[in-house]
């Protein structure tokens, strides 16, 4: 097991996604930052079933800054309840593994 999480970000369209994920980047939260199109969420919202075309965003960053990047996200994302899930990788790439650590460095923060 490592440090080292996915966390998974709905948002509504290319522009949100791009800002969130510049603003990310910048601050060293993520080392990467992948955005999919074509998603397509079925949700229950206030009572009701919704349907939206969103975009999925791919972060990989680590365990000990998330409390930071999903408040980051937070204040940067349209959505009241944004979808903001870490996962953790177990095992990966040696190399890969310590390249999100050599972007995000040593910031000692607690989840």
């Amino acid at each position: 097991m490592t440090d080292k999480i996915i966390v998974l970000v709905t948002v509504p369209d290319r522009k949100t996604a791009e800002a969130i994920a510049y603003a990310l980047l910048e601050a060293k939260l993520v080392a990467c930052a992948q955005i999919l199109p074509g998603l397509k969420s079925i949700y229950h919202w206030k009572g009701k079933i919704e349907t939206a075309k969103e975009l999925l965003m791919i972060l990989k960053s680590r365990s000990d800054v998330f409390k930071t990047l999903k408040n980051k996200i937070i204040s940067l994302h349209p959505y009241q309840v944004p979808q903001i899930i870490s996962v953790p990788i177990e095992r990966g790439l040696l190399s890969y593994l310590q390249w999100i650590d050599g972007v995000i460095g040593t910031r000692g923060e607690q989840i």
